[in-house]
């Protein structure tokens, strides 16, 4: 499974707004830093359970702002 285009615009924007580092983004997430770069920096295929996880983040900061 791989991030669609969207959800993969959606983390790295909100990435940069937060000014998080690949580490704090990977702890917030809850999967390890490895994981979080491979899919930061080459959308790499993923478990779906990291995906959902990476969902439920995403949808929880659009409801903060």
């Amino acid at each position: 499974m791989q991030l669609t285009p969207e959800q993969f615009k959606l983390l790295r924007r909100k990435r940069g707004e937060l000014n998080l580092t690949i580490s704090s983004l990977a702890d917030e997430i809850g999967v390890t830093s490895r994981t979080m770069n491979k899919i930061i920096n080459h959308n790499t295929p993923i478990k779906p359970q990291t995906a959902k996880k990476i969902n439920d983040w995403i949808i929880k900061q659009y409801m903060n702002d």
